[in-house]
């Protein structure tokens, strides 16, 4: 049975809300290819009020592709392990999630090979202030990119490294754990271009963050750096940015392959606590 539901867009620049659909209930082919498009459309699909349970979260991931498990498993749901849990709870001196999740701009799992399609997140329990989550529309970016810059990416790639800040983010935080020989060779640097094309649309995104890309290839380090900087100040520009505000039960679910995000964060008192899923995507090109 088909479902009534409506998409409404939040932004100029990208999201929308979409109002009146259970997940909890089964999705017809039709209205998941509604989503489907939707989700290519505008970047950052954000679900209102959903009540499911993790397994009918990983299920619903599914449907997009295979699942990617984040390399600290230590924060892996219990029952279902796909599921990543970003809280900034303690309980009997140890975290039950990872608590300091997008602290820098970023695109998940960019470090990998193959670079998350999407992610999901969803609302458990939420802080009574803060703990907004930016998003940044790179189609928008790449377009609107000086031609200076324009010029000067166009063919180059940029390395991409988890370690990049690790040592910067366990400075900050004393929860976040000592990496395993084994998770630190689950993560070797990779090389991408800077200038993706989307495989579905074609359309072409920057591809570089603050919190994985470490060098362009083939530049000394300072002009590396320069370029950088200059890249991570151009994509996140307030005109590209949509800011998402958590109500109870939202679940959203962005395309890593258009947009950059940004945990905005919340007072260190204040309980938050989502599930996340990650989807796998391909090789950009």
């Amino acid at each position: 049975m088909r479902q009534d539901f409506h998409i409404q867009p939040l932004s100029d620049a990208l999201g929308a809300e979409v109002l009146g659909l259970d997940l909890a209930e089964p999705l017809s082919d039709d209205d998941f290819a509604r989503l489907h498009r939707a989700h290519l459309r505008h970047h950052v699909l954000v679900f209102r009020d959903q009540r499911i349970t993790p397994a009918q979260q990983v299920a619903f991931s599914a449907r997009w592709g295979p699942l990617q498990r984040h390399v600290l498993h230590q924060f892996a749901h219990p029952e279902q392990p796909e599921v990543l849990i970003v809280s900034n709870i303690v309980e009997n001196g140890k975290p039950i999630g990872l608590g300091d999740a997008g602290v820098f701009w970023h695109s998940d799992l960019s470090y990998k090979e193959r670079p998350s399609l999407g992610s999901f997140l969803h609302a458990q329990e939420l802080p009574a202030e803060g703990g907004d989550t930016l998003f940044a529309n790179q189609h928008l970016a790449w377009d609107e990119l000086p031609e200076r810059l324009r010029s000067a990416v166009q063919g180059e790639r940029a390395e991409h490294s988890y370690l990049k800040v690790y040592a910067e983010l366990q400075r900050r935080s004393p929860w976040r754990p000592n990496l395993s020989p084994e998770q630190i060779a689950a993560v070797p640097t990779v090389s991408h271009p800077i200038v993706r094309t989307h495989p579905e649309t074609g359309r072409q995104a920057l591809f570089v963050s603050e919190h994985f890309t470490t060098r362009v290839v083939g530049l000394p380090d300072g002009d590396s750096e320069a370029l950088l900087q200059a890249l991570y100040a151009h994509s996140t520009q307030e005109r590209y940015i949509y800011r998402h505000r958590w109500l109870p039960g939202d679940m959203v679910f962005w395309d890593n392959r258009s947009v950059l995000h940004l945990a905005a964060g919340c007072p260190p008192d204040q309980r938050r606590r989502l599930f996340r899923t990650t989807i796998e995507g391909h090789v950009p090109f």
